[in-house]
């Protein structure tokens, strides 16, 4: 752009974008659209003429619309329906729209005399959230009784990610068993009770409050990833023989491996059982509790004493937006013991400042890509994607089942399901499923994920596009089959 202040010429620029965009979701969404834009770093620095613009600058409207051409071709498209990888949503149109809006407009929230609009959002979503759970909502700032207990009613923050939710979480944990551990450091007999399949997020948030990877005590789980009821006792008897406190035990809700679920009835009454905190990693699987036929797999959860929720995965908006919950507004008040005078102003009852809350302090408007999908689309059909997308992986399974060529270890709970080619003699290696693989994303054909399931590899699907259907399946296991025979 010539003039940083060229609004006439930013219209035109914006204008290409979003004719080229629109037309690349158009182009994805066909079933022959290739998957991925797999390639070497090296040959994409190339594509893409980095070096030049880096050095030299100089990018006009007509070779900003190659430069973008280039990038989205070498980019993974998850809008097309062969895409079936990752836990990332396909972002619907509506949540698309905040990412313009917010880059505008540049409010950073945390502050409410910042974003008050967005404050007041992520206020009402998050309340919203509480009660999907079973919690009791937060109270308007300006209606607050400073004699009410915080501990009567639930609160919570939005964050940048699930891994930033996790941490939050641990970190109300950590203050509710010891809570001078923010003014005197982390004390070195704590202990968190994780199952052995879990998202490393949460032995990465152990690591980062200091209390070490040995502080982990692993929960054992069945073959397929699950607690074992009767493994609680056991392991919490091992680290009280240690001498260690517990801080909190975590359930999976779902699995990032499998997709499937901890026992949270189990797991809670154990928790109030010994007085422990409960903390459920609900990253993936939290929007089902917007789906009437699937949401018990979430039975039980009224019981945690803080829950996750990845708004990016499941709901359909565009990342990085996820949710740290807590049944009591004071646990969440605990995580965080640090004053910003500068900042947050005590005396200010207009709204509430965010930034006491979470890591962040220049915090996007998370809570606009939520509201937007709510507001165009409906609390119901937002259950009825989660309902549709898990029946899918269902039907998968059935298509599995029907083929000697597969192996098919559990049928599915959400939209994640693990499988392995192995051939009528069952003597396939681990070393082709990766190979085929690769092959896949390399020829853009599919884009799957693997994983390994008690030292052995799966291939592993995620079917996150509301475009895959039984066809896009059937012609992925086709693939699969073609590939094995090319290797042998």
């Amino acid at each position: 752009m010539t003039n940083q202040n060229d609004i006439a010429e930013f219209e035109k620029i914006a204008a290409d974008t979003l004719s080229k965009l629109s037309s690349y979701q158009l182009e994805a969404n066909q079933s022959g659209s290739p998957a991925s834009g797999y390639a070497p770093m090296r040959e994409i620095l190339q594509k893409l003429d980095v070096e030049n613009y880096m050095q030299n600058g100089g990018m006009t409207r007509e070779s900003f619309k190659g430069f973008l051409n280039r990038y989205l071709k070498n980019s993974v498209q998850l809008h097309s329906p062969s895409f079936i990888a990752h836990q990332v949503s396909v972002p619907d149109n509506p949540g698309i729209l905040s990412g313009m809006i917010n880059s505008v407009m540049n409010n950073p929230m945390a502050i409410y005399e910042m974003g008050p609009a967005a404050a007041t959002l992520e206020f009402r979503v998050v309340n919203w959230m509480l009660e999907k759970i079973g919690w009791v909502q937060e109270p308007m700032p300006d209606t607050v009784d400073e004699s009410v207990d915080r501990d009567s009613h639930a609160a919570g923050v939005l964050v940048h990610g699930g891994s930033l939710a996790n941490l939050t979480c641990m970190l109300a944990a950590r203050a509710k068993v010891a809570p001078n551990a923010w003014t005197d450091g982390v004390p070195s007999d704590l202990a968190v009770m994780v199952p052995k399949v879990s998202h490393y997020s949460n032995e990465r948030a152990v690591a980062i409050m200091g209390l070490g990877s040995k502080a982990i005590y692993p929960i054992d789980v069945d073959e397929w990833g699950v607690v074992k009821v009767k493994s609680l006792e056991t392991t919490y008897a091992k680290i009280k023989a240690d001498g260690k406190r517990c801080m909190a035990v975590i359930a999976n809700a779902s699995s990032t491996a499998t997709g499937l679920h901890d026992p949270l009835v189990a797991m809670g009454e154990f928790c109030q059982k010994h007085n422990l905190w409960f903390h459920v990693d609900a990253c993936h699987g939290a929007t089902a509790l917007l789906a009437k036929d699937v949401k018990h797999y979430f039975d039980g959860v009224e019981m945690a004493d803080s829950f996750v929720w990845d708004a990016h995965k499941m709901m359909q908006v565009p990342v990085l937006c996820a949710a740290a919950l807590f049944k009591s507004a004071k646990d969440l008040d605990a995580a965080f013991h640090q004053d910003a005078s500068y900042l947050a102003y005590g005396e200010n009852r207009e709204g509430y400042d965010s930034i006491q809350r979470a890591v962040e302090c220049t915090k996007s408007s998370l809570s606009l890509k939520i509201f937007l999908n709510i507001a165009f689309r409906g609390e119901q059909a937002l259950g009825e994607f989660v309902s549709d997308r898990y029946a899918m992986a269902k039907r998968f399974y059935s298509l599995l089942k029907q083929r000697h060529n597969f192996y098919v270890p559990y049928e599915p709970e959400t939209n994640i399901l693990c499988f392995r080619f192995q051939g009528v003699d069952g003597k396939a290696t681990d070393e082709l499923q990766q190979k085929i693989r690769f092959e896949m994303m390399k020829r853009k054909e599919f884009h799957i994920t693997s994983t390994l399931i008690n030292g052995v590899r799966y291939l592993r699907v995620t079917i996150m596009n509301k475009l895959t259907d039984e066809k896009i399946l059937t012609s992925l296991l086709d693939k699969v089959e073609e590939l094995a025979e090319e290797f042998s």
